[in-house]
C-alpha cells in the first residue's frame, strides 16, 4: 500500500528580483489567507508566507550561492483553491484593490461544469490562479476510493 499525501507542505518559487516579488506577493498572501513568516536561515535571499496548511517561499534566483531549486526554471502555473464561488470573487475584489490586475471571475466549463476561478501573474510571470472547492475536487477528496479522474 502507498503512503498518501495528504497535501503540499511548502513551495519555493524562484523569482529575479527578490524585492520586486516581496512586494507583490506581500499584497495578495493576505488576501489568500497567508501570513508573513520569519527566514530563520542564511542559505539564499528569501521570503516566507505560511497559512494553515501551506509554506509559500519565494527565492533569489541569482548567483551561485542560490538555493539549488532557485536555480531551476520557476513552475508555469499554481492555484489556490478557495471554498467557494464567491470567495473567489471576494479574492478577485481584494486582489484589485490591493492594484494587483486578476481577470473577471468566471466559469471554466471545459475544465469542468462548475469550474469558477481568476487569474493573475506575478512579477516574473508564473501564472497564478485562485479556484472554487468544484465538485470534481470534492468527489475526488470525498470519494477517494471509487474516484476515477
Amino acid at each position: 500500500m502507498s503512503v498518501e499525501v495528504i497535501c503540499i507542505d511548502h513551495i519555493f518559487i524562484p523569482v529575479h528580483d527578490l524585492a520586486a516579488a516581496e512586494a507583490f506577493y506581500d499584497n495578495v498572501m493576505p488576501v489568500l489567507g497567508f501570513r508573513k513568516g520569519p527566514v530563520s536561515d542564511k542559505m539564499s535571499p528569501r521570503a516566507r508566507y505560511d497559512n494553515r496548511h501551506l509554506t509559500y517561499w519565494i527565492v533569489a534566483r541569482e548567483g551561485a550561492s542560490a538555493e539549488p531549486s532557485a536555480r531551476r526554471s520557476a513552475p508555469s502555473h499554481l492555484c489556490f483553491r478557495v471554498v467557494d464561488e464567491e470567495a473567489v470573487d471576494r479574492a478577485c475584489r481584494e486582489l484589485r484593490a490591493a492594484g494587483i490586475d486578476a481577470t473577471e471571475p468566471q466559469a471554466y466549463t471545459q475544465y469542468s461544469p462548475d469550474y469558477y476561478a481568476t487569474f493573475f501573474s506575478d512579477p516574473d510571470g508564473l501564472l497564478l490562479e485562485v479556484i472554487n472547492f468544484n465538485g470534481r475536487r470534492r468527489r475526488r477528496m470525498f470519494d477517494w476510493d471509487s474516484h476515477q479522474a
